[in-house]
This record gives structure tokens, sequence and C-alpha cells, in this order.
């Protein structure tokens, strides 16, 4: 029966992946320890290519998603970053992370693992360049953002007022496992589970190489065909992989798959809209323009170091998910299991979690509408955000409802002014 090849494809590249995925999220873990959006708004703040290629570099090994970029961009936007560099960080940042570099690594080979982030890097230099020259207020923001200020204490560990050195370590231990396997996961989750599934029925659909001679296997043509798929879509630098994995093995080029790969994470159209508001419309064109012409400049460069290489793009593939020299198939089904065991908690985190708030937590808390939240990302930045306001006693976000339930005694258009101060709209009714 057809579901049950589709479902036998999308295990195969579930089990393969997997490992990888775990790695990568414990370092995805360590990144958010040490990096925060102050520190990269600090050493961005000026218009010029220093800034720029600071800014592309912070975004290479960041995890984070079309969506989820934004509000770090729209918080760095405006404590000063210059707009070159935001959108240098814009366009470098989704397309990669340490979690998709690993397991780019174990899915496509050293030669993808290698190119993926060097041409991230250089296409956000690029694009932050276009940017500085192009736009008369590249050094400025959109919008005044005279009113805002960075908080003195621009700590965000749990443990910054504590005195004790072991608790503070193991508040940042807690912290880094909370923010990689509850909430980053979170975020993916979704879009993970759909790219395995798009691969599983690309794979049963298309019979391998069916694509090979096609006038659109490879060049501008196929290329061109990834961008109109890729720049509408909403799909992280993971959740990307697999699709990529099986386009190259129905026929199409490396070049092609990585357009798909570099398009497809970077922009979306929710991302675009706030993109527009915060840095105005001409730089959100540029912006997207940019993305498309370097992707396909870059895939181009991509097919043409395979052919001087002499190297089958396919049998690389192949080669790293028959031969795997890290994990043998029992220890790719045990973490498997594992990792699926933590995707079907995020499901439930993600979905059920909030159809069992009772009617009195909801009466007993402030119902705000949010208009802009599209990832756990958003979710995680609305929160803090009315977290610091004066008089919050508790806060939760729910994705599903676009919807923040607050409570205690505040001032509630401190509240409306802390979420758009972090680039979302509050929905009067």
């Amino acid at each position: 029966m057809f579901i049950i090849e589709i479902l036998k494809a999308t295990l195969n590249l579930f089990l393969d992946m997997a490992p990888y995925l775990m790695i990568g999220l414990f370092f995805v873990g360590l990144l958010n320890i040490f990096f925060n959006k102050d520190l990269i708004a600090r050493h961005i703040g000026d218009n010029n290519f220093l800034s720029i290629l600071k800014a592309a570099l912070f975004g290479i090994p960041l995890p984070l998603c079309s969506c989820g970029v934004v509000p770090s961009s729209v918080y760095m936007a405006k404590n000063g970053a210059s707009k070159s560099s935001v959108v240098s960080f814009l366009i470098a940042t989704p397309q990669t992370g340490i979690d998709s570099i690993i397991a780019t690594y174990g899915m496509m080979g050293w030669i993808f693992a290698i190119f993926r982030p060097f041409a991230a890097l250089m296409m956000g230099i690029i694009g932050g360049t276009v940017i500085r020259f192009s736009v008369p207020d590249g050094g400025k923001s959109a919008i005044s953002f005279k009113n805002y200020k960075i908080s003195e204490n621009n700590c965000n560990d749990d443990s910054c007022n504590d005195d004790k050195t072991d608790e503070k370590n193991e508040n940042k231990i807690i912290r880094m496992f909370r923010y990689s396997f509850i909430e980053f996961l979170d975020d993916i989750s979704m879009q993970f589970v759909i790219g395995l599934l798009l691969s599983g029925i690309i794979a049963y659909i298309i019979p391998d190489k069916f694509l090979e001679n096609s006038s659109i296997n490879s060049g501008l043509a196929g290329m061109l065909i990834m961008i109109l798929v890729g720049v509408p879509m909403y799909v992280c630098a993971t959740a990307s992989i697999p699709i990529a994995v099986t386009l190259m093995l129905k026929g199409f080029s490396p070049g092609v798959a990585f357009v798909f790969l570099a398009v497809g994470p970077a922009t979306n159209a929710a991302s675009f809209t706030i993109i527009m508001n915060v840095l105005g419309k001409k730089t959100a064109i540029i912006y997207v323009a940019m993305i498309s012409i370097t992707a396909m400049l870059f895939g181009l460069l991509l097919d043409k170091l395979f052919a001087i290489s002499g190297t089958d793009p396919i049998a690389m593939i192949k080669q790293m998910n028959e031969h795997d020299m890290l994990f043998s198939n029992n220890l790719k089904w045990i973490i498997g299991t594992i990792f699926f065991i933590l995707i079907i908690m995020s499901f439930y985190r993600k979905f059920l979690k909030d159809k069992f708030k009772t009617k009195e937590e909801i009466m007993d808390s402030t119902t705000i509408k949010i208009d802009g939240m599209t990832c756990q990302h958003c979710v995680m930045n609305v929160k803090k955000a009315i977290a610091t306001v004066q008089g919050v006693s508790d806060v939760d976000v729910s994705l599903n409802d676009n919807a923040a339930y607050v409570k205690g005694e505040f001032d509630l258009a401190l509240v409306e002014k802390a979420i758009e101060d972090v680039g979302y709209n509050v929905v009067n009714n």
C-alpha cells in the first residue's frame, strides 16, 4: 500500500537524521547560554563593512528560522544596529545553525556542510553591503525608536541574581536543556515532520533519477523553480535538508537543491511583512531580491565545484547514509526512539496543552490578542517582554490562540507597548 511505502521512506530519513539532530540540539543549548541579542547588537551598530561582516558571522551558528530571526532583528534595530547589519543578519542567520550544519554533514556530506555556511556568510555580506549603498538611511531604522531603552540589566540568565556559583551553573544547565529540547524543538518540530513527510511522498511518487535528463534539473531554470517554491514557504534550515536530499536523488543538481536550502529557510511571506514594516518597503524588496540572486549564483558555483572535483553528489549522500561511521543501526533506533518521544511531547505542548486550561484559569487573567506571532521564538519574545512590565505576576502566551494571558496588577497600556516594542501588534477588539 502506498501509504506504508511513504511512511517507510519517511522513517528511514528520520532514523538517519535523528542522531545528528540530537547532537545539534545539544550545541544549540550551549550557544543560547553564551550568545544573546544584546551582545550582538553592541557589535553591529555602525553602518560599515565590519558591522556587516560581524552580523553575518554572529548569525551563522545561531539556530533561528526565518520567523525566529525577525524578533531578534527587530530588537537589534531598535537598539541601534544599522539597517545594513540587520539585513546581513537576516540573510545569513536562518540559512544555517549549528543544528542544521551537523545534520547537513550527516545527510549530505562534508562538501555541503562546508559550502552551506560559507555561502550564507557571503550572501549576508553582499546583501548588507547593497543595503548600505542603496538605502539612504542605511544606518537607521525605518521607524522611530527614541522612546525605547535597553534595560540596564542585560542579563538573560535566571541565575544572574544568585551569588552562589554552583547554583548559577545548575541554572545554566537547566536553561540549556530547556531551550534545546523544549523551546527550540517546539519551534522546528512541526516543520521537521512536514519536511520528512514531503520527502517521503516525493521519494515514493518520483522514481530515482527521473529528472536527471530534464531541462529543469540544473541551471537557472531549475533554480528559478526553487525560488518560486521556496521564497513564500515556511521551512527551517533543518527541515529543508530531507527535501533537498530527496530532490537530488530524483535528478536535480546540487546547485538547484542548494537554492532551496538557501531561500526556503531565509524567507517566507509572514516574515517579509514584518521586515517591510520595520525596515521599510525598499529594504524588504532588496532583501528578497539579494537572497534570490545570490542563491542562484552560489548554486551555479556549487555545481561547478562538484564538476571540477569529479565528486558524485549522489554517491556521497548514499555513502553518508549507508556507511555511517558514527552510528550503528541499533544506535540509530535507540536515538530515533528518544527523539520521536521528544517530538510527541513537543506536539502535546504546541497543540494540546492549552486545551486543558480551565475556565477559571482563563477568566482569572487578562487576554490580549496579538497579531504577527508565527513561531515559538515569537512566543518567547512576547512572553519575556510582558514579564518585564511592573505588576505582571504570571504570563502565558499561546501561538494557537494568538493571545497572551496575563495575571497581576499591571498597566494594560504598558503591556501593550512592551508587545509592540518587540515587533508585534496588539489587536484591539
